[in-house]
């Protein structure tokens, strides 16, 4: 409810900026039409992992991973590594905040281990992972809209940072964690969805969804028509799972806000201190700074308003873009609000009852994302 109401204050803030000109009425239909396909993915996209979940599809494709793991932590650990890492690229890092969180704190707790490798596992990936696809963060929906790429464009320009980043992440969480993820545990016997049909609707919707993200439609396209298949097989199969709260109206409100709030904010100017900060160039040096400012502004402020007033010193430039991806995305983990997934995860764990130390958390950041940074941004140049 509170990010609702932040949005809804910055929407005020927003129009009252419209209302008195210093936001000129073109600026604002074409800042609609820039964002609107891009919230409208958000909804449909957030449908579809709800539907999803309601169906026993994440549960089931858990549990299978459990089964595989035979026992091991380390395995069941690095199954889950790269289910959160498939769930952050092609379904969101908001729906793998969601969604997975819950389904691995009950695996570690049917294995009696400790959850909080596997919870934090989630939400360091849910932000590190972020980076291959449009369709992995709104901030790089945002990007890919600014230069006008194909989504296989875009992962061919982010490919290199975004293994990276995923694999930082990895050796730092493992690193930490070493004696909890070489234990030994009793996987437990595997349960039947309660719904066969729904559960296959979900999955073959699921599969079907994952190429056309990257097909070169416009996102929200693909993204509506599933949730659009899964609502009519849940109105035949179970009715009472398709309420409001399906629908994030608390992120679209919240999102409209930012975005509204600091288109105002660079009309009068406000912003310009960042063009100083952010620098030019796209040498190695140029491109760490870059990111360096944009991990520092998403951690003051969040990472979406963060990239919203660094987009401008970015400019048209894929590779100063991508660094600046690197910042806002993969640098977000050191405050509870550099990203909206690591709220909306801590309020998963605890609706769970896992108790999370922010101090210790903040501090794991501070150590995980300047190597996050710097590897992830090297690498960019590298390949760039």
């Amino acid at each position: 409810m509170r990010t609702a109401i932040i949005g809804a204050v910055l929407l005020l803030l927003g129009g009252a900026a419209a209302v008195f000109g210093v936001l000129p009425e073109g600026a604002v239909v074409e800042l609609a039409g820039r964002v609107a396909p891009i919230l409208a993915f958000v909804v449909a996209v957030t449908i579809v992992a709800e539907l999803a979940d309601a169906a026993g599809l994440f549960r089931v494709i858990a549990e299978r991973l459990a089964g595989l793991a035979r026992g091991r932590a380390i395995a069941l650990w690095l199954l889950v590594l790269l289910l959160a890492t498939a769930s952050t690229v092609f379904l969101s890092l908001d729906t793998t905040a969601v969604l997975l969180t819950p389904v691995v704190v009950a695996l570690a707790s049917h294995a009696r281990i400790s959850p909080i490798p596997f919870a934090l596992t989630t939400v360091w990936i849910a932000n590190t992972g972020s980076l291959l696809l449009p369709v992995s963060n709104l901030t790089n929906l945002l990007a890919a809209e600014h230069l006008g790429l194909h989504p296989l464009q875009f992962a061919a320009l982010t490919a290199a940072p975004a293994l990276a980043a995923v694999a930082v992440t990895a050796a730092v969480l493992f690193a930490t964690r070493p004696r909890q993820l070489l234990a030994r545990f009793e996987p437990e016997t595997s349960t039947p969805p309660g719904d066969p049909v729904l559960f296959r609707v979900a999955a073959i919707t699921l599969a079907l969804l994952v190429p056309a993200l990257v097909s070169g439609v416009e996102v929200w396209i693909p993204a509506a028509i599933a949730a659009a298949v899964l609502a009519v097989a849940f109105a035949l199969r179970r009715p009472a799972a398709l309420t409001g709260s399906l629908v994030p109206w608390q992120l679209v409100v919240f999102a409209s806000g930012l975005f509204l709030a600091v288109d105002a904010l660079h009309a009068l100017r406000a912003t310009d201190v960042l063009a100083t900060l952010a620098g030019t160039g796209d040498g190695p040096l140029d491109l760490l700074r870059l990111a360096g400012v944009g991990a520092a502004s998403a951690n003051l402020v969040n990472n979406l308003p963060a990239y919203l007033a660094l987009e401008p010193f970015a400019g048209d430039d894929p590779v100063r873009l991508v660094a600046l991806l690197i910042g806002v995305n993969a640098g977000a983990i050191i405050t509870p609000w550099g990203s909206l997934a690591t709220l909306l995860w801590h309020q998963r764990l605890v609706s769970m009852g896992v108790e999370i130390s922010w101090p210790r958390f903040m501090l794991l950041g501070l150590l995980a994302a300047p190597l996050v940074l710097v590897t992830a941004t090297l690498a960019l140049a590298a390949t760039a």
